[in-house]
């Protein structure tokens, strides 16, 4: 789950290294370095973040060079564990993303053979192994060491006497950026975005050398060739853009979100989804994280425009269940379609006979390539570890979906599409509200523990809810459905535990009412989140957040605006470095 990036060409590397690096913090942020080849190999690393790292550098000559930002697996975070790691002679950097699975082995057995190892880092052995079958062509060196390797990669291997860089990859992104004269690697766009636009993704099982005029790719030793596509974003949509941080920014981009998310369903002359016999009759829906939320929501969704049996399981689990339980159709939801446990169940659906779709933030993807079909949102770069505007943007894919294939009678689903499209007005509305919803989040950040409610749709968002809190706020969060307190969570109930109601106007309204009443009875403060003009809550709870009213089966996508809002000022009124939380990354590349 690191970050590595790659430059060769005309123009100086180590300003271009240390650039790319602080657009891929969002995917490991506990060390970070750079190596750059000129007359030798020079390796610069340490415990800290990118600029840091770039006020202690000295100026480095040099025109080829890798880096690498990192979120630990292997050894804590210090020097002698940040990347770049070299061979016993200093001549060959790497950079890697992945887990090594096999590296014990293979550190035991070179040990034996008079390597000495500096860290305590699976991605060290990759350059002793490199360093063992080099005798004068890195691409065969390269591709020997790999077959030694069991697990997941995307590699960068720079050699000091060699006038190209070397990449592979197996089941971790690495994406190539095509420039004039110049070449870009990376394992995310977002690093590569100020330079070019023009991208090849590689595959697994691909290696490449990239010069500054050419990238050769080959497969199991024969040349193989990779479409370049060009990339919809622009840099500056991966900038802050006058926010304090890319969290709130990208809280306040949905609205725009929504509109260009079911533009692009609108506007489409395909059907969203192409399904078998052309009949939705079940579904599983399968992913981790946050987007596990959205399929969350997604079940009730389907089965209740639909009236069809839906799953919704967690990647990572289904992953070990002992058979592959399929259905016609399975979804795979993925922000960035390189979520490691979700592409391991595609797979092993794919394998199954079930047809897989796909819903997705980023074209060219993993996930895209797996898949059968994919479902695209139109989030853009998301830059904060904390997922906002992605959550929302695959929660209106599958309104869109479930409405496309809707068993309701044309008036009712044409009213539902059109509530749908007022849903950026909607939020706008709860954006307007931001100030009242710090003062709350400003109360909730003085308590070390708190507890989420829902029922039905929005039990899933008390579980978002819940998670945001803990992700960047640190405070210890649960969320329940709102009937499963008495059922053992009421021991916890206490003033200092103060529970986030959320109350939607549809049946569940009087069963939530009268768990907030024996709630209150045990002394928690209570902080409602209802439609505006619900009195009886107002009344009931000691704090409400009021929200527009919508179609109950939407009043997901307004309440995790207010969610994310709660959790975003609590953090900043805990200080907390709201788009870096300690431990976590973006891009969940290993299992």
């Amino acid at each position: 789950m690191c970050g590595i990036v790659g430059y060769i060409g005309k123009r100086q590397a180590q300003p271009i290294l240390l650039n790319s690096l602080a657009r891929l913090e969002y995917r490991g942020y506990d060390s970070c370095g750079i190596a750059l080849a000129s007359s030798g190999v020079a390796v610069y690393k340490d415990a800290v973040r990118v600029a840091e790292l770039a006020k202690s550098l000295p100026h480095l000559e040099g025109t080829v060079g890798i880096g690498h930002t990192r979120w630990a697996t292997h050894g804590a975070p210090c020097q002698k564990n940040a990347h770049p790691h070299t061979d016993c002679t200093g001549k060959i950097a790497v950079v890697h993303n992945g887990v090594i699975t096999n590296y014990q082995q293979l550190t035991n057995q070179l040990t034996k053979e008079g390597h000495k190892f500096l860290s305590e880092t699976d991605t060290e052995v990759i350059a002793h192994l490199v360093e063992k079958y080099y005798s004068g062509n890195l691409v065969d060196a390269v591709e020997n060491a790999i077959r030694d390797i069991e697990g997941s990669y995307a590699v960068i291997v720079l050699a000091e006497d060699k006038p190209g860089i070397v990449v592979a990859r197996k089941d971790s992104p690495l994406v190539l950026g095509i420039g004039d004269r110049e070449n870009f690697i990376a394992s995310d766009v977002p690093a590569i975005l100020d330079y070019t636009n023009r991208v090849m993704y590689l595959e697994d099982g691909d290696v490449g050398v990239v010069t500054p005029d050419s990238v050769s790719i080959r497969r199991d030793g024969k040349e193989v060739v990779r479409e370049t596509q060009k990339i919809l974003w622009s840099s500056e949509e991966a900038k802050k853009g006058g926010y304090e941080h890319f969290m709130l920014k990208e809280i306040h981009e949905q609205p725009r979100v929504i509109r260009d998310t079911i533009s692009e369903y609108v506007l489409a002359t395909e059907p969203v989804l192409a399904v078998p016999d052309g009949r939705l009759d079940s579904v599983l829906l399968l992913a981790c994280g946050t987007s596990y939320h959205a399929a969350l929501v997604g079940k009730y969704v389907f089965e209740e425009l639909l009236g069809i049996p839906v799953r919704a399981e967690l990647a990572s689990e289904f992953n070990y269940f002992r058979n592959c339980l399929t259905t016609p159709l399975s979804i795979a939801i993925t922000q960035s379609g390189e979520t490691a446990d979700t592409l391991k169940a595609m797979k092993r659906l794919k394998e199954a006979g079930s047809r897989v779709a796909a819903i997705t933030n980023v074209v060219g993807s993993t996930a895209s390539r797996i898949a059968h079909q994919t479902i695209y949102t139109r989030a853009g770069p998301e830059m904060s570890v904390a997922a906002t505007k992605s959550f929302i943007a695959q929660l209106v894919a599958l309104y869109w979906l479930a409405l496309s294939f809707s068993r309701l009678d044309a008036r009712t689903a044409l009213e539902l599409k059109m509530k749908l499209r007022q849903l950026p007005e909607k939020v706008i509305e709860v954006l307007d509200n931001e100030s009242r919803i710090a003062e709350h989040a400003e109360f909730l950040a003085k308590y070390e523990d708190a507890f989420y409610i829902g029922r039905g749709i929005n039990y899933a968002i008390a579980m978002e809810g819940a998670l945001k809190l803990k992700e960047i706020a640190y405070i210890h969060s649960e969320a329940y459905a709102a009937g499963e307190l008495k059922h053992g969570p009421f021991a916890l109930l206490s003033k200092d535990t103060p529970v986030i109601a959320i109350v939607a106007d549809d049946s569940t309204r009087e069963a939530v009412l009268t768990n907030i009443k024996e709630i209150k009875a045990r002394g928690s403060p209570v902080l409602a989140v209802a439609a505006e003009g619900d009195e009886a809550i107002t009344e009931l709870a000691d704090f409400t957040i009021s929200v527009p009213d919508t179609d109950p089966v939407l009043s997901p996508i307004v309440n995790t605006v207010v969610m994310q809002l709660l959790a975003y000022y609590a953090a900043r009124k805990r200080k907390c470095p709201v788009d870096f939380p300690r431990n976590l990354a973006k891009c969940v590349t290993v299992e």
